[in-house]
C-alpha cells in the first residue's frame, strides 16, 4: 500500500430502486475543478478538523441538496490514488455508501446530479480506476485499493486491490 497522501478526500455512493425496478446509483457530472466533465461519486476534501464521514454528509448536501443522516452511511473501504507526474493531485478517498437519504437532488456549482442503472454504469465517462473498484462497492464488498495513473494523468498505469469480502 502506498504512504498516506496528505489529501484526504471521501466519496459516497447513494442508490435506489428506480421505477423499473432496476437499482440505480446516483452520480454527478463535475462541471468544475479536477476531473471536470467526468461522472464521480458525490464528495470531496475532508476539511480541518472533519471526520470523513462529516465531510461526506457535507458534501453530500453541499454537491446534490440530499440530506443524509450520518448513521445511514456505511464506510466499504479506502482507495489510494497516486499521480507520480502531478503529485498534487494524489490522494486518499474513504468511500460510502447508502440507500438512505431525503430530498430530490439537484444541479450545484460542483455537479450536475443523475441517477445511472448499476448493471450499466457509465465507466467510460468516469475516472479509469471506477471501472476496478466501483462495481464491487455497489456489490457490497469492501474495497482496499491503490492506483498509480500514467504520465498523461488520466489513464491507470499499475494498481492493486486487497481485502476485498462481501459485506453483511
Amino acid at each position: 500500500m502506498s504512504p498516506v497522501s496528505p489529501y484526504q478526500v471521501c466519496v459516497a455512493f447513494l442508490t435506489r430502486v428506480g421505477d423499473g425496478g432496476a437499482v440505480e446509483v446516483l452520480l454527478g457530472r463535475k462541471k468544475t475543478g479536477m476531473g471536470s466533465g467526468n461522472i464521480v461519486g458525490l464528495g470531496g476534501k475532508i476539511e480541518v478538523g472533519e471526520t470523513a464521514l462529516e465531510a461526506v454528509v457535507r458534501e453530500i448536501e453541499e454537491e446534490s441538496s440530499l440530506v443524509v443522516d450520518p448513521a445511514d452511511l456505511t464506510e466499504r473501504g479506502l482507495v489510494k490514488f497516486s499521480f507520480p507526474f502531478r503529485e498534487n493531485w494524489s490522494q486518499d478517498s474513504t468511500v460510502f455508501v447508502t440507500d438512505r437519504f431525503s430530498g430530490e437532488p439537484r444541479e450545484s456549482d460542483e455537479v450536475v446530479p443523475a441517477w445511472y442503472r448499476v448493471d450499466d454504469l457509465p465507466l467510460a465517462r468516469m475516472w479509469d480506476d471506477a471501472k476496478y473498484w466501483l462495481p464491487q462497492v455497489l456489490a457490497g464488498q469492501q474495497v482496499l485499493g491503490d492506483f498509480t495513473f500514467g504520465a498523461d494523468c488520466i489513464t491507470v498505469s499499475s494498481h492493486t486491490m486487497r481485502a476485498s469480502r462481501v459485506l453483511a
